[in-house]
Parts: C-alpha cells; structure tokens; sequence
C-alpha cells in the first residue's frame, strides 16, 4: 500500500497544530478557575494523582511503538494476515497491561496517606478520589486503544488529532460548568473516565470504518515476538527517566511539603512544559528530514548539519530562557496571585532545568535516526535511579530547591554528557566531542550573560500589572535577539542556519 505522504503530512501539521494549541489554551482556562474555586490543595492532590498514573503507566511505554514499527512493513506489502496477528497480539497485551496499572494501582492504597505532608483537604474522601483516577487510568486498555496504531501506521495521525480537539473542548467545558456551577471535585473528577470511555468508542468506530479488513486474528512468529521484545526494552529504558523526572518531583514535593507545595511547582511547571510543547514545533521541522540525511549523506556532512541545527536551536532555547527569567514571576503574580508564588531564585533553578533540558534535544534527534537505542539504555536507567535517589536527599534537605537540583545534576551530567559522549561514540566516531561540548558551554555563558543584561533592562519597568508584563515581554523580544545577533553573527554556523530556517519555511 503507498501512502499519500505529502497530502498525509499537511494534514497531520494542521490538526497536531490545532491540537497543541487547544491542548494547552483550555487547559490553562480550566486550571485558573481551578485554584480560584476548589483551591490550590485540592490542584496539588490532583498533580499527585497524575504523577502516580503515569509512573504506573510505564508498562505501556514503549510497547505501542514498538507495535507500530513492526506494522510498517507488512502494510506496505499488503500483508493483511501479519497486520491482523499484530493487532490480536496488542489487544492481549493492552488487556494485559490494564490489568497490572489497577493490580499495582489497588496495592499503593495503603501507602496513600504516607505520601501527602498534612492531611486531606476537608470534605473530600482521599480513597474514593484516587479509585476513580485508577479505573480511568486502566479502562481505555480494555476499550480498542490498541486501534489507534493503525492511523499511526497509515499517517493519518490528523483522525486522532481532531477526536483530540473535539474531546478536549468538550472535556474543558464540562469541567468549567461544573466549576462555575456545582463547584463539586468529585463531579469533576468523574468527567475524565467518561469522556475516555465516548473517545475510545469513537476512535474504534472511525478506524474500524476505515480500515475493515484489519480483525484480531491469527498468531505470530517466535521471531516477531523476540523483534518486538528487543524493540520494547530498546523504547522503554528510553521513556523510563522521562516518566521519571516530573512524577517524581511531585510524589517527593507532596511527601516532603504538602500538596499546596505541589499546585505550586505544577503551576510553574505547566509554562515550562507549554514552551518545550511549542519548541516541538521545532523538533518536528528538523525531525523530518535528519533520518533521510543520515542514512544517504556522509558521517562528516551529518556532524556539520548536526553543529547547524544545535546552534540554530539553542539561540532559540537561549531566548526562551531569557523569557521566563524576566516575565515568569509578573505573569505568576497576575495568574495565582504572591501566595501561590515561589521565590526568585527557584526561578532561576527552573530556567536552569529548562536550558539543560532542551541542550540534549538535538542531539537525541540524531541518536534516534542513528538508531542508537540500544546503545543508550544504560545511561537512562542511570539517570531516573540517581533522579529519584537525590530527588529524596536533596529534597528533603533542602524542599523545593533540592528537588529541582536533583533534576538539574541528573540531565546535565547523565542525560546531556553521557548521552552525547554515546552518539560520538557509536555515529560520530572521527569527529571531536570535545568541541561539542565547548560549543555548548560558550552558548551557555552566552545566554547567561544576555539574561543579566535583559533582566536588569526588565527591572527598571516600574510599571505592574498586564501594562507591565506586555511591556517586559517586548523588551525580552528585542535585547536577546539583538545581543546573540551581535554575539554569533561571526560565528561559523551563523550563516548555515539561515539558510536553514529558508529551507524549512520554503518546506
């Protein structure tokens, strides 16, 4: 079967583009009136929640795309039998999978009260609250998720995207009726299994409707099984820290500090996360043509496409940076007001989490092209262990700090150095890691000091609210960018980025 790639990708741009963007504007929407009604205790026990379904949630990272991968091939060939093994093989295991989230789910009741500082928020039933996120958790297994990876595998990824936006929306604006009217956690606590359960049918009656021929049926090999194991063990070690890093800080954050604690970091953390969601963008222009690259062009041209787009990304990075030192704390005190708000310096650290956050984000693009999975797994087993053994010293010492300290030391020494020492190991084996790794600290003392310049510029607005906030935001727009110009514009790379960025908006 040939897939209309063009026509496939435009249409999966606009809709992931429309679902990013209702994604994480509702949302917002919905968290503000959040703190505003229920309070910001209740916000932290719902961050708890989260934390724990998706470490729980581990089971099924990996598997779903290492299903998919093995799907590619038989579909391209028209080999309707083997897609159809496939997919009884990933009904029993999401069965599967389903069955162990609630089994470890029940058993963590116990341990429920040990990990909250404090006590419950009045008037709510911590055991009911958590049951009903565990059968959400677990029910969408058992109700055809394992259909979704035949719009994966066909790209028509845009299909999900739109059941996305529309269940968004609908989901956003029962929670707010419910905010503004019944203001009743448990009401809207219960919105969420049952928008899953509507979505899961909707999505199984579109993909059964477009794709019939593909039924739960027949068996597979001993060697698909062991290709499947060995891709699953590839993936999950790669998703494991990911899960890890968050989830984690919260889990410690509550039983450390309490859950009013955790609605404050999740608050912070939610902008972070929205402009990592918005760098994405960026990931996906590069993303779509460095594996063709590497598998036609030579190790050298590679490394120097490699040096472009780092540099290219992390003036972007750096900029961003620079955004959230200066306007974080003015937006955070128009948004939840200064009882909700962290001290200056954790600002700081969480720009520091972000910048070593995204210095490893181009170079995970080339060691997944490079197919480096396998070669990578020791390093990120290593990294969620040390995160979650500092997260509890550092935590406990120091609170809040500790905790982002941990996550700092555990991608910048594990993540950024261990993982790029591996991709000049294993792909880029002639070339020096060593002036990699000076390019990056010289991006970094750049960005550090264009960050004392922009925010010291910020601090003489004398003006406070909304006027304020517009007004540092068009200062952050103008002095960063101006002083990287200066900075790099004899930088080697400078002139191969522009011709870059015309490629990818001529693209």
């Amino acid at each position: 079967m040939k897939l209309n790639i063009v026509q496939n990708a435009k249409r999966n741009m606009i809709w992931g583009l429309a679902e990013r963007i209702i994604v994480t504007f509702l949302p917002f929407v919905v968290r503000t009136l959040f703190i505003n009604i229920l309070g910001s205790e209740i916000l932290g026990l719902n961050g708890l929640f989260t934390s724990i379904f998706n470490i729980l949630n581990i089971a099924e990272l990996g598997f779903s795309n290492a299903v998919i991968y093995n799907m590619y091939k038989p579909i391209a060939e028209n080999d309707t039998d083997k897609v159809c093994a496939l997919m009884k093989f990933y009904k029993t295991i999401y069965r599967v999978i389903g069955l162990t989230v609630w089994g470890i789910g029940l058993l963590l009741i116990p341990f429920l009260p040990k990990l909250i500082n404090g006590s419950v928020p009045e008037g709510y039933n911590l055991y009911v609250l958590y049951l009903i996120n565990l059968f959400n958790t677990g029910i969408g297994y058992f109700l055809f998720a394992y259909k979704t990876c035949l719009l994966y595998v066909h790209q028509r990824n845009d299909i999900k995207s739109r059941l996305s936006v529309l269940m968004n929306i609908l989901t956003s604006l029962l929670q707010i009726s419910i905010l503004l009217t019944i203001k009743n956690y448990y009401i809207y606590v219960c919105v969420i299994p049952v928008i899953t359960i509507i979505s899961n049918i909707i999505n199984a009656t579109i993909v059964t409707k477009m794709y019939p021929q593909y039924k739960c049926r027949g068996s597979l090999s001993k060697d698909d099984l062991k290709g499947i194991k060995k891709n699953v063990l590839g993936l999950l070690v790669g998703k494991v820290c990911m899960v890890s890093r968050n989830s984690f800080d919260n889990i410690f954050l509550s039983a450390f500090l309490g859950l009013t604690t955790v609605a404050m970091y999740n608050n912070y953390y939610y902008i972070m996360s929205s402009i990592i969601a918005i760098l994405a963008l960026v990931h996906s222009a590069i993303n779509a043509g460095v594996g063709n690259r590497v598998a036609l062009n030579s190790v050298e041209q590679n490394h120097k496409d490699f040096q472009t787009v780092t540099f290219l990304y992390m003036w972007i990075s750096g900029w961003c940076t620079v955004c959230m030192l200066c306007l974080y704390q003015p937006f955070m005190q128009l948004w939840v007001g200064e009882k909700l708000m962290f001290p200056f310096m954790i600002v700081v650290q969480l720009c520091c989490y972000f910048y070593s956050l995204t210095m490893g984000d181009m170079r995970s693009i080339y060691s997944n092209s490079s197919g480096l999975f396998w070669q990578g797994r020791f390093y990120v087993i290593v990294e969620a262990i040390l995160n979650i053994v500092l997260n509890y010293f550092l935590g406990k010492r120091f609170g809040v700090r500790g905790i982002i300290a941990a996550t700092n030391l555990t991608i910048l020494f594990v993540n950024f150095i261990w993982g790029s020492l591996i991709l000049y190991k294993y792909y880029f084996v002639n070339m020096d890691v060593k002036r990699y790794f000076l390019s990056h600290t010289l991006y970094a003392c750049v960005t550090a000091v264009i960050s004392v310049i922009t925010y010291s510029t910020t601090c003489l607005i004398n003006l406070d609210g909304f006027g304020g906030l517009i007004t540092k935001g068009i200062i952050c727009l103008v002095i960063p960018n101006v002083c990287y110009y200066f900075a790099y514009r004899k930088n080697q790379f400078f002139s191969d980025s522009l011709k870059l960025v015309k490629r990818i908006i001529a693209r």
